[in-house]
């Protein structure tokens, strides 16, 4: 399946999954530790669905399901 939305929204953007190690001051510890950083990506939930068009007519697109919350596109 294509991963671009209808809207022209590409399908992925980035970011850090980092791990912490230790008890948090807050709780009597010594504070958290960063242990590691590494790259990721985030994946839009792009899913292929039947959307009516403007003029009435109904066509089958993949279409992210933050773009179908917002309201920009109408479910046959």
């Amino acid at each position: 399946m294509s991963s671009v939305c209808a809207c022209g929204k590409t399908i992925t953007s980035k970011g850090n999954s980092i791990v912490r190690k230790g008890l948090p001051k807050k709780k009597g510890g010594i504070g958290l530790h960063t242990t590691g950083i590494t790259r990721r990506s985030f994946k839009r939930n792009v899913q292929k669905i039947a959307v009516r068009l403007p003029g009435g007519r109904v066509k089958k697109a993949n279409v992210c399901v933050r773009c179908l919350k917002a309201g920009k596109f109408e479910k046959a």
